[in-house]
């Protein structure tokens, strides 16, 4: 299934693959660990892979799902560790920080941690299950910190997750988005590499 999965995105000429990680705590869903990336990793090497670590303690997991091929490993500004040393302790093993805010969570809580991302991942539904609707006052948000990003010179992109789609992906593009999730809308659509051509930038 995830390496179907996985092989119509190459297919459809995309080059990430975003993969939620849960682990029926954090969020109510269970999905895979670091064995089932590896294996992605294995079929399909040229993908890079975008690790959402849904999880109470991101911490003891990140290293694990490096090893394991991830290229890229976001975890929650909700979660209760040190953000910043957590950050750079993903940097320094190899792959590209990401940190991630949901959307009843107030985004000034975010402004510490982004001198040491590579990415900031907008959630736009809450997480832990797909085809929720679009929440639109989220793009404040993702307004917000394309302005941060110039203001204090910090270069991370701007990821959104949740409910896009033809309608709703254009309107994050415009608010600074550099990078959509697209689930559900991509592996519903007929034309995977039509879809995906329509929110490419530039």
């Amino acid at each position: 299934m995830l390496a179907d999965s996985a092989a119509q995105i190459a297919d459809a000429g995309l080059e990430w693959a975003h993969l939620d990680i849960m682990d029926g705590h954090f969020v109510p869903n269970l999905t895979f660990g670091p064995r089932m990336l590896a294996c992605l990793k294995n079929h399909h090497p040229k993908l890079f892979y975008d690790v959402h670590l849904m999880l109470d303690n991101p911490d003891k997991f990140s290293r694990e799902f490096i090893n394991a091929g991830a290229n890229l490993v976001s975890f929650h500004i909700e979660a209760n560790l040190d953000h910043a040393a957590h950050l750079e302790d993903i940097r320094a093993h190899g792959a590209k920080s990401g940190i991630v805010i949901n959307p009843e969570t107030p985004i000034e809580k975010l402004r510490p941690a982004l001198p040491h991302c590579d990415l900031v991942l907008v959630m736009t539904v809450h997480p832990g299950y797909g085809g929720q609707p679009f929440q639109r006052e989220m793009l404040s948000k993702i307004e917000t910190l394309a302005k941060w990003r110039e203001t204090d010179g910090c270069e991370f992109l701007i990821e959104v997750d949740g409910g896009i789609d033809s309608a709703t992906g254009p309107l994050c593009l415009k608010s600074g988005a550099d990078v959509l999730v697209t689930g559900t809308s991509f592996f519903g659509a007929e034309n995977k590499k039509s879809f995906a051509r329509q929110f490419r930038l530039g």
